[in-house]
């Protein structure tokens, strides 16, 4: 099982971005798939969920109505759409696959700051 996250960087307060996470090794479409992420000195904490067909999405409070998460089921791909993005939002994000028994990606660091 691997999954191999990308499209983090510096960005400026406000401004958006677009994490994937690219997956190999199971059965992707079988699975719904969350999106979590660990700023320094915190714990990890769930951002967005997707089911397994891609028609139940769920987001944390605080993300509501500024990300968006999607899936390519054709690709093995899960897709994290961030806007106007906020400097505590600084951290690195990961992808999960929702029970599925395997080691954490090595995430994609996202910082935002002026």
């Amino acid at each position: 099982v691997q999954l191999v996250e990308s499209g983090g960087g510096l960005v400026q307060p406000g401004g958006s971005l677009t994490l994937s996470c690219a997956t190999s090794g199971f059965t992707f479409s079988s699975y719904a798939m969350r999106w979590y992420r660990q700023a320094p000195g915190k714990e990890r904490e769930l951002v967005a969920h997707m089911s397994s067909a891609g028609g139940s999405t769920a987001y944390a409070d605080s993300v509501k109505g500024r990300f968006t998460i999607s899936r390519d089921n054709a690709k093995n791909t899960v897709y994290l759409q961030m806007n106007s993005l906020k400097p505590e939002e600084t951290a690195v994000y990961y992808c999960k696959a929702w029970g599925l028994l395997a080691s954490w990606g090595q995430g994609t660091q996202v910082t935002v700051s002026s």
